[in-house]
């Protein structure tokens, strides 16, 4: 198996310094870039990175041609892997991926074989995730979720996977949550909410907007909280994408009279970064230069600035901005790398209450 190579400083010097002077004529100018999407054609991730793909090929200098290739399996894991072996360092392979990829990662799962704390951070694209509950159990708003008149019956895919923020939600906000897993997708987890199976819900924004509004218009759902913003590095804001809900940190505040702390919060605030605030995350090459990350942030910015992008990101996941830069990229390397503590908090939670196997 091959395995990513450093650079020698003297290599990564000259690269630098031939970027400097590419980059006034166009770095990418001839070149394509081959965005890896470890998940099928169907799947969320690989839709947002087909949405964004003209917008990098207008902004980024020299205009190259983006190439969005699904490699799916194992849950993420073998593209991941595939790109470990396989990514160049100037830039033109990415990894867009979602915390299905980081979570195995973090909890040191099977397989991995890619070193995703290693990796450069080019951008992310916000997914942030909304959670709901059914009318019967009559809470209003947030404040009442502890007052609930029926148990709280929540459903996932998998306990190590997207679901785990959500899981670790009931955990930060003391909640008696039953989880049934092992649903095949979030869609088939939205019809038995409607179908009254299940009474608590995380969906993800562009299928809140589109699917899970309707029935909170008609009086079939109340949302509650979202996952949260970044706000001076700790998940407190409340999510643009949704500003009239409170975030989980804001809830838990509401309830406890106190702002959360603990192992349950380290461990939430880590693994929620990842699947909610910078949800879509694109990763490079660790021999990656600067002066790359520097170009794909400045053309992160042209994207947000863009009124078609405006226009289409406003209809898609309710205007949500691209993240890039030195600040995006160390919140993500702190969050793939959590204390030992919380990874020990972590592997037990999931062994001992859902059975995940290490």
């Amino acid at each position: 198996m091959r395995t990513f190579t450093k650079l020698t400083a003297t290599a990564a010097l000259i690269l630098g310094a031939s970027l400097q002077v590419q980059a006034q004529s166009g770095y990418f100018a001839g070149k394509s870039i081959d965005v890896i999407v470890p998940f099928g054609t169907g799947g969320a991730t690989f839709v947002s990175a087909k949405f964004l793909e003209p917008y990098f090929e207008k902004h980024l200098p020299g205009n190259p041609q983006i190439n969005v290739i699904d490699r799916p399996g194992g849950g993420s894991i073998l593209g991941a892997n595939w790109f470990e072996q396989n990514a160049k360092a100037d830039g033109t392979t990415i990894l867009f991926t979602t915390s299905s990829t980081a979570n195995p990662f973090v909890l040191g799962q099977k397989g991995v074989e890619y070193r995703l704390a290693d990796y450069r951070v080019a951008y992310s694209h916000p997914f942030s995730g909304v959670a709901y509950v059914a009318p019967s159990t009559g809470v209003k708003s947030a404040k009442d979720i502890r007052n609930s008149k029926t148990p709280l019956l929540y459903g996932g895919i998998a306990a190590a996977a997207s679901d785990l923020p959500g899981l670790l939600s009931f955990e930060v906000l003391d909640l008696d949550v039953r989880s049934v897993l092992g649903f095949n997708g979030r869609g088939p987890v939205r019809l038995a909410f409607e179908q009254g199976e299940l009474n608590i819900d995380y969906q993800f924004t562009p299928v809140y907007l589109t699917q899970v509004k309707p029935m909170v218009e008609a009086g079939k759902a109340v949302p509650v909280w979202t996952g949260g913003a970044m706000q001076n590095g700790v998940l407190k804001a409340r999510d643009p994408i949704a500003p009239e809900l409170p975030s989980v940190y804001e809830v838990y505040e509401q309830l406890n009279g106190k702002a959360p702390s603990g192992i349950e919060w380290e461990a939430f605030q880590g693994i929620a970064s990842v699947t909610y605030a910078y949800g879509l995350t694109a990763y490079m090459h660790p021999d990656t230069p600067q002066e790359v990350l520097d170009l794909f942030a400045k053309a992160a910015e042209a994207i947000n600035n863009d009124p078609e992008f405006q226009a289409e990101s406003k209809r898609v996941t309710n205007g949500a901005r691209l993240n890039a830069g030195p600040e995006t990229e160390a919140v993500i390397k702190a969050a793939l790398k959590p204390s030992d503590a919380v990874k020990t908090y972590l592997r037990d939670l999931l062994g001992n209450k859902y059975g995940v196997k290490f």
